[in-house]
């Protein structure tokens, strides 16, 4: 039999396996947007508010920093890089499966852009949302896992605050 895992490295291992899976996923999904659906460089209305298109983000989250800079893949890998460090440090602390599959997932969003801007130098987004003259920046699956893990993140902690009130 197999000992019982400590806390810390129960919540490694479930959030380094939700960072995995979202490494794949995105991966994946851009492997097949960019060299399957959108190979040809056109963009695809799905609906009214939706489209897929090709848009190479040299800076970070919602295009902000993106310059023509040799350096700015390098730089911004390397602040991701320390993000994911102390990310992981904080995965080890954590009591809470909840928190710790969303550490994984924020993790996994973060190397997953990192892997791309290594490969490609820029991140690869390829879903667009508008609707009502509104209109989002571009993004992918990594942004989506790194948005939805710092929301349940956030809910997480709200929802613990509230129960350890008396």
């Amino acid at each position: 039999m197999q000992p019982e895992l400590s806390g810390a490295r129960r919540m490694m291992r479930l959030g380094l396996t939700a960072a995995l899976i979202v490494i794949v996923l995105d991966q994946l999904s851009k492997w097949w947007m960019a060299d399957r659906v959108l190979a040809d460089g056109r963009s695809i209305t799905l609906t009214s508010f939706l489209d897929l298109v090709v848009v190479w983000n040299r800076g970070v989250s919602f295009g902000l920093f993106n310059r023509d800079w040799d350096g700015a893949p390098w730089a911004l890998s390397a602040v991701a890089v320390a993000v994911v460090v102390l990310l992981t440090v904080w995965l080890t602390r954590q009591r809470s499966a909840l928190a710790g599959g969303a550490i994984g997932v924020i993790i996994g969003g973060a190397i997953a852009n990192v892997i791309d801007r290594a490969r490609f130098g820029a991140v690869f987004d390829f879903i667009d949302v508008h609707l009502a003259g509104w209109h989002w920046p571009a993004f992918n699956l990594a942004d989506s896992a790194i948005t939805v893990g710092v929301v349940v993140l956030l809910v997480d902690s709200l929802w613990r605050e509230r129960q350890s009130k008396p």
